[in-house]
């Protein structure tokens, strides 16, 4: 049978088969090839055989289309990236380190969702973003947004990312009570502490998952796999004019000459506070 992990608890995998949620344990070879719960991961989609007694046996692992790697989640099919619009003020550059995380999982999509748009005066706030990602302007105050995000939610599998302050529980309880709780249940057992028995859980939410992530705004970007190498493939709208490098694949896009991605920060056709922050993160990344 054909299933998706749910839940990785005690040694056991959770995976859902159509209506039923079987525990499994995973094949004496795939354990012996890898540590338990790295071979699997939530979201994994894996053929299981079924047991007399009612539990399973996990055969094999299916290709993944992307993998998240804090909470370990895969075949993620987006984020949403939850800022303040005020109170606190939105951060560019840590927006961009957000999307740089998400960029380097490989999620298909990207969304970036300004909350608390009550505040400010301006309803197009970060339209400049809006070439590169869908943006989402939403208030538990008076409901704009809400209806929108909740139904990019309800489909597929949806992490949800945001640093605290920005209103993200109360968000969450504008789109369904129910949902606050089953989220916030799950994060007080993922934050209790290294020496307790960890739970990875994707929630059920109208015909798709959400996966929360109280860790995703500690994650570091060398923890994440990133490099002052590959960093500039983490920011989409540079490829368009990396082919106009004199050094083409070799290209920083920071000191050298004759740089297509340079040339069009200057021409202003690649935000400038954008290319800047990449200057940051590279700077960071280099400095280790």
């Amino acid at each position: 049978m054909t299933g998706r992990v749910i839940k990785f608890y005690n040694s056991f995998f959770f995976v859902k088969v159509e209506k039923d949620l079987i525990p499994c344990k995973l094949r004496g070879l795939l354990q012996r090839d890898k540590k338990i719960g790295s071979a699997v991961c939530v979201g994994d989609f894996v053929e299981i055989s079924k047991l007399k007694d009612g539990s399973g046996v996990i055969e094999k692992i299916l290709p993944r289309k992307s993998l998240l790697s804090r909470p370990l989640v895969a075949n993620v099919d987006r984020v949403i990236l939850t800022f303040a619009a005020a109170q606190p003020n939105l951060n560019l550059l840590l927006l961009d380190r957000f999307i740089s995380l998400a960029e380097n999982s490989k999620l298909a999509e990207i969304v970036i969702c300004v909350n608390k748009i009550d505040l400010i005066e301006d309803k197009n706030f970060l339209a400049e973003y809006e070439n590169l990602y869908k943006v989402i302007r939403t208030s538990t105050v008076t409901g704009a947004g809400v209806d929108e995000l909740k139904e990019i939610i309800s489909s597929g599998v949806t992490v949800f990312a945001g640093a605290s302050g920005v209103g993200k529980s109360s968000l969450l309880n504008k789109i369904d009570a129910n949902l606050k709780l089953k989220v916030g249940t799950v994060s007080e057992k993922i934050l209790r502490g290294k020496h307790t028995t960890r739970i990875s859980e994707l929630i059920e939410f109208g015909n798709g998952f959400l996966v929360d992530t109280p860790g995703f705004s500690a994650v570091d970007l060398v923890d994440a796999g990133i490099t002052a190498e590959n960093l500039k493939y983490c920011f989409k709208e540079f490829e368009k004019f990396s082919g106009e490098c004199k050094f083409l694949n070799g290209c920083s896009h920071s000191h050298e000459p004759n740089c297509g991605v340079k040339s069009a920060v200057e021409n202003k056709k690649i935000l400038r506070e954008r290319y800047e922050n990449y200057l940051t993160l590279l700077q960071e990344l280099k400095s280790g």
